[in-house]
């Protein structure tokens, strides 16, 4: 794996989200982290652990398209950070549809998802925010072809 990669992805990251919380209040890079940390474990190569290292950077605006663009990053890193990019206003199925064709997506989402619906994670957020994150995670492994195991 190319270290060097990852690093650079891991840095940029990092100073994009710095101050950043997750709905529990702990640093956003603590997620990002668990992430790169996952698709590594699922057997990810370099690319695909700097995508989930970048992986929320233009859906949370700390990034832009423009810098993704020119960012010194493979372009299978940077068609799977978009590829994971929610739009505004799109529907659960089209963006699944849009990961499952991006060679790679799918991997990287299937290790945020397990991150993001493990239940210690869950249970540091109020109930109401907990169950309708359980069931977008759900309705989102639903879509991908996914299980709970994933």
């Amino acid at each position: 794996m190319s270290e060097e990669l990852v690093a650079g992805a891991e840095a940029v990251a990092r100073a994009a989200h710095a101050g950043q919380r997750d709905k529990a209040g702990r640093p956003y890079a603590e997620h990002l982290a668990a992430v790169a940390a996952g698709v590594r474990t699922r057997g990810g190569d370099a690319a695909l652990v700097a995508a989930a290292w970048l992986h929320d950077a233009l859906e949370d605006g700390v990034l832009s398209e423009e810098w993704l663009r020119q960012a010194p990053f493979p372009q299978r890193t940077k068609d799977v950070v978009r590829a994971l990019t929610k739009r505004h206003g799109e529907d659960l199925e089209a963006y699944a549809r849009r990961i499952l064709a991006t060679p790679g997506a799918r991997l990287v989402k299937t290790a945020d998802i397990a991150h993001n619906a493990d239940p210690r994670r869950l249970a540091a957020l109020d109930e109401p925010t907990a169950r309708r994150l359980a069931l977008k995670y759900a309705t989102m492994r639903a879509h991908l072809g996914l299980t709970a195991a994933d």
